[in-house]
């Protein structure tokens, strides 16, 4: 037995493979536009907060997201050969100060330091 449908109400339309729209169009408008996913989740146990998460997801193009102001990955040594490099070139410019100034306090300096420690 059906039931009848409420009047002004219809089924969707099933999607099909030979609509204008598909997955492509859809990922280039979608990468082009961005979209912005936020959420948060909050646990607490008699009015007292015990853990929130916030999550956000953004989904965009690379050039799009740059163009938001969004370029932490440029900076994340884990994720940029980039920004490794320099890291190194910062750490390696350190050490050559360091050496610069121990070579101007001298050999009899650096013995007397030595034996302090």
């Amino acid at each position: 037995m059906s039931t009848p449908m409420p009047a002004g109400s219809r089924l969707p339309e099933r999607y099909e493979g030979g609509s204008s729209a598909n997955l492509a169009d859809i990922l280039e408008r979608v990468l082009d536009k961005g979209v912005v996913i936020a959420g948060d989740i909050r646990i607490n146990l008699l009015d007292i907060e015990l853990l929130t998460i916030k999550l956000r997801l953004i989904v965009a193009s690379v050039d799009k997201a740059k163009e938001m102001g969004i370029d932490w990955w440029e900076t994340d040594p884990a994720l940029s050969s980039r920004a490794r490099r320099g890291q190194l070139a910062e750490e390696n410019e350190q050490l050559r100060r360091r050496i610069a100034e121990l070579e101007q306090r001298g050999p009899e300096r650096l013995e007397g330091e030595r034996h302090e420690r």
